[in-house]
């Protein structure tokens, strides 16, 4: 009897040797749908509806409004001075020569273009002790964050510590929680001031355990705009090496901030000039308008070649089931601007008048609003950098401006500075004195 389920093993195959009968096959089939269909029905009808996202959420509120005054200054991507979306034109040539290349559309390796990671790598670090970065190319800044969540989760001890600034990116408490880390605060805004808060944050971070993780944005906080200066960046690293701190950074804004990548590399690269082994999540997102491409790199700062191997393979065990291996288009536009000298000169320039754009808005507003007589200070959306403006308007000013105005933005009173116009800012301004006159901006 064994022989001959042998001999039909080997006849059949693996698989249909396992295989019952078609009538069984089919009468278990049916047994089963009798069985599970109210089970099935039962747990799809008691799936709760999630709430919505707290900025995507108020983008589809946008596109659904129908008022012709509508303002979106909620989602942070780019928009030129006549609202619309803007592709960098050395984007547009990068991208002009894959397609002419015929390059094929086969698997990238699990860690991604490696030419594409190494000049990525430069454009954040440097030229200096690039040999000693194990580095992935990811989904954006998003899922670098992630895979470094699960990263630090799976190689630090249980109930390892990450440190956000308050406030953060609202995706980076979901993110961090999602990969098994205990998610903690620090002080960094000051409401009473619409400022950093820089001895709060001195604080907190130096009462963190030893071998906790602070997370930090590279350049241009988000939402508030509110980055530490040099000489702050320095203490912050100094403490962090004091403590024994492992530093996360998040660099979605480099180059766009300032208009000068160098200068928006500060902080990075002072950590790793006093050896601090630091993890960088970095996106092209935002500086190469580069929003549904999902571009980016996560690296760790190693101590030698051994070192990196291990981190590398522990990476790939982490992507491979994940998503098994990035997408090739974006990586391919980005590693071409950056290859050739003429492009990457095109780009810094491309990149400059995007950043120039966003704070000649931030001056604008300031005018317009106290050209419609308002009497609050607000120096502190000129004081702040990047994409963001961190208005100091509390919640029910935002309902107000969205209800009464159609004015969408988030409910911290964070504006998207890209999603002013000439067309438009004086409305805004109109409005936001409307929705402030005679109520504090600050807490």
């Amino acid at each position: 009897m064994f022989a001959l389920f042998l001999s039909s093993f080997l006849v059949l195959g693996v698989a249909e040797a396992y295989q019952p009968t078609s009538k069984f096959r089919l009468n278990s089939q049916a047994k089963g749908n009798e069985m599970t269909s109210s089970t099935s029905e039962h747990y799809l009808a008691d799936v709760p509806h999630g709430p919505p996202d707290s900025i995507l959420g108020i983008a589809e509120a946008f596109r659904a409004c129908t008022s012709p005054d509508k303002v979106n200054v909620c989602v942070g991507a780019y928009r030129d001075a006549d609202g619309k979306p803007w592709v960098l034109p050395s984007v547009r040539e990068a991208e002009a020569r894959l397609m002419s290349s015929n390059a094929n559309k086969e698997y990238s390796p699990i860690s991604g273009d490696s030419e594409f990671v190494a000049r990525a790598l430069r454009f954040a670090y440097g030229e200096g002790n690039l040999d000693k970065i194990a580095a992935v190319q990811t989904l954006s800044g998003t899922g670098a964050c992630r895979i470094g969540g699960e990263f630090l989760a799976r190689m630090l001890p249980q109930g390892t510590q990450i440190y956000l600034p308050q406030p953060t990116w609202g995706n980076h408490v979901n993110i961090f929680k999602n990969a098994g880390l205990d998610v903690r605060w620090y002080r960094y805004f000051d409401p009473t001031t619409n400022g950093l808060n820089f001895q709060g944050l001195v604080e907190d971070i130096g009462s963190a355990p030893p071998g906790s993780v602070i997370l930090l944005h590279a350049c241009a906080h988000n939402p508030t705009g509110c980055d530490p200066t040099p000489d702050q960046w320095k203490e912050i690293a100094n403490l962090v090496q004091e403590k024994q701190l492992h530093p996360f950074f998040d660099s979605a804004y480099q180059g766009f901030a300032s208009g000068d990548a160098e200068k928006d590399a500060f902080a990075l690269r002072h950590f790793v000039s006093k050896g601090l082994k630091v993890i960088l999540a970095q996106s092209f997102a935002k500086n190469f308008g580069l929003y549904g491409e999902r571009c980016g790199t996560l690296s760790f700062v190693c101590d030698n070649d051994d070192q990196k191997k291990a981190v590398m393979s522990q990476l790939k065990l982490i992507i491979r089931p994940m998503y098994s291996s990035p997408p090739i288009h974006g990586s391919g536009i980005v590693k071409t601007v950056l290859s050739d000298e003429n492009l990457r000169a095109q780009y810094y320039l491309e990149c400059a008048s995007m950043a120039e754009r966003i704070n000649a808005m931030r001056i604008s507003l300031v005018e317009q609003l106290g050209e419609v007589g308002s009497s609050h200070d607000w120096s502190h959306i000129t004081n702040q950098i990047g994409m963001f403006a961190f208005t100091g308007m509390n919640k029910n000013m935002v309902e107000k401006l969205t209800s009464d105005y159609n004015i969408f933005l988030t409910k911290d009173g964070r504006i998207s500075l890209a999603g002013l116009n000439p067309n438009n800012i004086a409305y805004v301004a109109r409005a936001v004195h409307a929705v402030t006159d005679g109520q504090s901006i600050r807490g």
